[in-house]
């Protein structure tokens, strides 16, 4: 009853101040105090934090909000524009709690746990479901027997519906539920399993906010501020505004084509003639959900500032399949420091998912990602070279993706002891003896293991840079690389293909991540 009350109020609110042609806030006089959709019944909010608690009410007057866990109250003087915060000091995971929030009227809501809260977000591969639905939705690999069992009323899901726009928004479509077999079929699969995992490790309630949108590009999830203050991205804006200026103009001249286009083609018609003349092309829309900002604007936006523990994250196809992965080595750490600067809480985690092998996605991204890992702090990455399926761009085993994600989240982020949450990764060059390289790998402290039969996928070039397939074989912790064809090696690259064939893991069974050893131009270098 209180959303249904509170969208009421939104619409009157907003139809009188576009009748009036007055401020917003002026017509609030007499109304509820209102609070975003991301705070409500069922929701989780972060243990031992002082999470923000805001909304809006009439201006100038005051809105008290106080947790029952203490009972204390907060109070917040409302701006000028109508907009209020508190900050409450929530304590060691538990409840269920209910939270007061006096202003106008007051509201109460209601179920509230307090644990670990993370944002799921990415395109389609987070967006995912567990179970099956319309389109692209084909299910988890295990969704008849994960489905049925997911009784879990301390995970709690809040799933941003899918939208863009060109400016930063204020609130969202969502409402928190309870973990149930009914529940968890809509809600994303990888999100799913990285939140039970939690959940069942650290036995607290576990909030999970899924922001993801399919088919979509890095810097539609990256904010203008962060995109203007470099200017590879600030052209990349100056570009966007003009066509956004542009396109009415354009869809108008399409508009008045198309309708002469079909007038002619009707009295031909009529005539009973042939009519030959082609279709006037339709512009592409500006903005679309791939514009820069806008999906930051629309889907991340009004969750700030909810307080959160961190991110994961799985995107990447978007901006490969567009030739760019090259230029995501620098989008995509941009990206992460621009929620990190809107979010206001430090460099949170923020762990991603490197793209599973898919015959049209190049090795470029994985290396994009693999280099984002080792230069941003405070990320970590999952390897999928194993759990991917070359003739679809959505591989249903989210299972291990999930739970390799919660790996990286319990040692690093919790500090959970015993866990070997990565697989191996290049570490450097270690020695050239004759025509064969040593390489060298961090997460192989207890040596390197061949599954599959024969460890395959290495290439090894010389100073000409042709490479050639390679020969290799374990000495430890190192795998030497060589080729008869190659006397004096310089790189090797390892998983360099489309649709890599995963051979090398770790002892603790985690995939070794593709690489490569050289510097030299990107396919996707357009400089």
């Amino acid at each position: 009853m209180y959303r249904l009350r509170r969208n009421l109020v939104k619409l009157i609110v907003c139809v009188g101040a576009v009748l009036l042609s007055v401020p917003i806030a002026t017509l609030q006089a007499g109304n509820s105090v209102l609070l975003p959709s991301v705070t409500g019944d069922n929701m989780v909010l972060q243990q031992q934090a002082n999470v923000p608690i805001w909304g809006w009410a009439e201006p100038n007057e005051k809105v008290v909000v106080a947790g029952s866990w203490d009972g204390r109250e907060t109070t917040a003087a409302v701006s000028a524009d109508g907009r209020w915060k508190v900050l409450l000091a929530t304590p060691k995971a538990g409840g269920p709690y209910t939270i007061t929030v006096k202003g106008g009227d007051e509201i109460t809501l209601k179920n509230i746990l307090i644990g670990e809260v993370w944002v799921c977000s990415g395109q389609s591969n987070m967006q995912f479901t567990l179970g099956k639905g319309q389109r692209w939705y084909t299910g988890d690999i295990n969704e008849e027997t994960e489905v049925p069992v997911a009784n879990y009323p301390d995970i709690r899901f809040f799933t941003v519906r899918p939208k863009y726009n060109p400016v930063p928004q204020d609130d969202c479509n969502g409402v928190w539920v309870q973990c149930s077999p009914e529940t968890v079929k809509t809600f994303s699969a990888v999100g799913y399993y990285f939140g039970r995992e939690i959940h069942k490790k650290l036995n607290v309630p576990v909030g999970l906010i899924c922001a993801a949108y399919g088919g979509t590009m890095a810097e539609a999830w990256t904010s203008r501020e962060g995109l203007a203050s470099e200017s590879e991205f600030a052209e990349m804006l100056a570009a966007y505004d003009k066509d956004k200026a542009a396109y009415p103009e354009l869809r108008a001249e399409y508009d008045k084509k198309q309708d002469a286009w079909n007038a002619a083609k009707s009295k031909a018609t009529a005539e009973g003639k042939e009519y030959s003349e082609p279709q006037p092309k339709k512009p592409a829309r500006v903005p679309n959900q791939n514009s820069p900002t806008v999906l930051w604007n629309a889907m991340v936006h009004p969750i700030v500032p909810f307080a959160v523990r961190g991110v994961i994250w799985y995107q990447g196809e978007s901006n490969d399949l567009d030739k760019r992965s090259w230029q995501y080595t620098r989008l995509f750490p941009l990206m992460i420091r621009s929620w990190r600067t809107e979010w206001q809480q430090g460099e949170f985690p923020f762990y991603f998912v490197q793209i599973a092998p898919y015959k049209d996605m190049s090795p470029e991204i994985r290396e994009a990602q693999r280099l984002a890992e080792r230069r941003v702090a405070n990320t970590g990455m999952v390897v999928t070279t194993d759990v991917g399926d070359c003739s679809d761009i959505h591989p249903r085993n989210k299972r291990p993706v999930g739970e390799r994600l919660a790996k990286w989240a319990l040692t690093k982020t919790y500090g959970t002891k015993d866990i070997a949450f990565s697989g191996p990764m290049y570490k450097r060059i270690e020695g050239i003896k004759g025509s064969s390289l040593a390489i060298s790998f961090d997460h192989a402290d207890d040596g390197l293991e061949v599954r599959g039969g024969q460890l395959t996928g290495f290439t090894i070039a010389g100073a000409d840079r042709k490479f050639v397939p390679a020969k290799a074989e374990i000495d430890g912790s190192r795998v030497i690389v060589w080729s008869d064809e190659v006397k004096e090696p310089v790189a090797v690259r390892f998983g360099w293909a489309n649709c890599p064939e995963a051979t090398l893991f770790n002892k603790a069974g985690l995939p070794a991540s593709p690489f490569k050893t050289d510097d030299w131009k990107w396919e996707t270098d357009t400089q």
